[in-house]
């Protein structure tokens, strides 16, 4: 890692949305490895998509964050490769099908996803192996509590829980974990037992000040992060108050989905349920969203990168003299099938790939010009 000053460093919160969003963070990334701000980065929240691109990353690069450099030359075409010619759910589903002893997981698939990421991706190591810089947060949804379940390199847990050590947990593990969304894969179990839980006796106690908590279950539930939180945002920035928690730029990307703008399922219709729930995450969302540009409006440093923007458009919305615009890519229709790319973890043709990445890349340079963040 290069020496910064500290309010150099930059904060990225990395959305959810299947290979979706790895595809469109991977040209975020590469937009900010050609500025040569890799080497800024000193915390990373992720969700979903989010999670499974860092960790990829991380296992390209020999548990490492790579700088700007290497993630252009080495790290960029590798995700490529990946992203492209894997498909996780086939993978998965293998592993569901033609192994009896993973049959116990039918209803709740992610423990069959974190052998497939370990099996087609390579991805192997526990927690304990990641660095300590960029500080990395992957975040899952506890069942039980309804809170931000996360793991980082030295323990897992929520603040109402208690945390743990994180020890050995593996690394594919926690991926898959922040990847299990409802009606799809499902949670992932954990054994309370397995582990020791502390949590500090009052809010305002300082750090070190733990005591053993004994938790009322014997397993506790953990989905996708993104039914609490799509955007990867709360370890960066207090909504209520409007301030970041710390001295950073918070760089947030969202590759998350629309909400569909229709409403054709009959009376009897079991789908219903999850269309009330496809719309209380939306407005979540967005209220998360509207809290965040309007910090950034107010001058707080850092910027939000939505799928679905257009170059041309976020330049006239600036107050800026810009004298020499790039020839984007990325028209009004491209960006519509950016952003409605279903999520999915399959593999993506490389046409879908490079869409989807050029957006994202597109995406973060117009922003730069417009509203400058770097």
């Amino acid at each position: 890692m290069t020496n910064t000053k500290h309010n150099d460093q930059i904060a990225l919160a990395l959305s959810g949305g299947g290979v979706r969003a790895m595809a469109f963070h991977s040209g975020v990334l590469r937009f900010l490895a050609e500025q040569e701000k890799l080497e800024y980065v000193s915390k990373i929240s992720t969700v979903s998509g989010g999670s499974l691109l860092v960790g990829l990353i991380f296992s390209r690069s020999s548990m490492v964050w790579p700088g700007s450099q290497a993630y252009l030359n080495d790290v960029w075409p590798s995700i490529r490769d990946t992203l492209t010619t894997t498909n996780l759910e086939r993978a998965a589903l293998s592993l569901l099908l033609f192994c009896p002893s993973n049959w116990r997981y039918t209803l709740s698939r992610a423990n069959v996803l974190a052998q497939a990421l370990e099996s087609a991706w390579g991805i192997s190591g526990a927690l304990s192996g990641l660095p300590n810089e960029p500080e990395w947060s992957i975040n899952g949804t506890t069942a039980e509590t309804g809170k931000r379940f996360r793991f980082k390199r030295e323990d897992l847990g929520d603040y109402e829980l208690g945390y743990a050590r994180a020890h050995d947990y593996p690394l594919a593990s926690a991926m898959a974990i922040s990847a299990a969304f409802p009606l799809g894969i499902g949670p992932l179990s954990i054994k309370v037992k397995d582990h020791d839980w502390f949590k500090r006796p009052a809010w305002n106690s300082p750090a070190d000040a733990l005591e053993r908590t004994i938790l009322p279950y014997e397993r506790i539930h953990i989905y996708d992060g993104g039914v609490y939180d799509n955007l990867g945002l709360e370890p960066f920035f207090d909504a209520g108050k409007l301030v970041r928690k710390g001295d950073y730029s918070v760089i947030a990307s969202d590759a998350g989905l629309p909400l569909a703008r229709r409403f054709d399922l009959g009376p009897l219709s079991p789908f219903r349920l999850g269309r009330l729930m496809d719309i209380v995450t939306d407005q979540t969302r967005s209220l998360r969203i509207r809290t965040f540009v309007q910090y950034l409006i107010q001058g707080g440093p850092g910027a939000y990168l939505q799928i679905g923007s257009i170059g041309e458009r976020v330049l006239k919305q600036s107050s800026r003299t810009i004298t020499l615009a790039p020839d984007f890519r990325i028209d009004a229709t491209a960006a519509e099938r950016a952003r409605s790319y279903p999520t999915r973890l399959h593999s993506v043709s490389l046409d879908a790939f490079d869409l989807l990445e050029q957006h994202g890349y597109e995406t973060a340079q117009a922003n730069q010009l417009a509203f400058p963040y770097l």
